[in-house]
């Protein structure tokens, strides 16, 4: 199956890319694809997916497949969830936003969370789509570690793995991440065993 992937994240295609290749599902090269702006404005990451998904399918009249994902704070009430990547404002970057993180935090023992990450693959023709989800549940650290990943990830402490997902590979970050679990769901879906 040939699917694009509805992002405009570079970070996250390749990420994608690597979990879904491992997978044999081919993508289409991003340079091929016709780009999409979907303003992500429903109020879960499932509807956030959907949209995005539907958007770049119907676009580019092949199947789409869309990720939305986030990490999610206990102690802030589920932020800062939808608005993960715009948590400390549209343009906010990475280090912007762990920022804001770490002085909500300041001074809050209780920093259990967990990331999750929902997936749609939309079809052009109509078909029924095809959705999974996935967890990982973790600790925010008072502090960044790491240098690998991206977003939250210096500062998400995985217990399955003991270190920072920005202090673990590719692989052994795709092996428990919200993202992985949800990709290998929808995958197992596309392909019963």
């Amino acid at each position: 199956m040939k699917l694009v992937v509805a992002s405009n994240n570079q970070k996250k295609r390749k990420e994608i890319a690597a979990i879904l290749g491992s997978l044999g599902i081919e993508l289409v090269p991003a340079e091929e694809t016709i780009s999409v702006d979907v303003i992500e404005d429903a109020d879960s990451f499932a509807g956030n997916a959907r949209k995005k998904a539907e958007a770049f399918a119907s676009a580019n009249g092949l199947p789409a497949l869309a990720d939305d994902s986030g990490l999610c704070v206990d102690a802030l009430g589920g932020a800062p969830g939808i608005y993960s990547s715009r948590y400390a404002g549209e343009d906010g970057s990475d280090a912007a936003n762990n920022a804001k993180l770490l002085q909500a935090l300041a001074g809050i023992d209780n920093r259990s969370a967990h990331f999750s990450c929902a997936i749609h693959l939309a079809y052009p023709d109509g078909r029924a789509p095809v959705t999974a989800e996935g967890h990982v549940d973790g600790m925010i650290l008072s502090q960044p570690a790491g240098s690998s990943g991206f977003g939250y990830d210096p500062l998400f402490y995985c217990p399955e793995l003991d270190k920072v997902f920005a202090e673990a590979s590719a692989e052994e970050k795709a092996s428990v991440s919200h993202r992985g679990r949800a990709l290998r769901a929808l995958a197992a879906g596309l392909n019963p065993a």
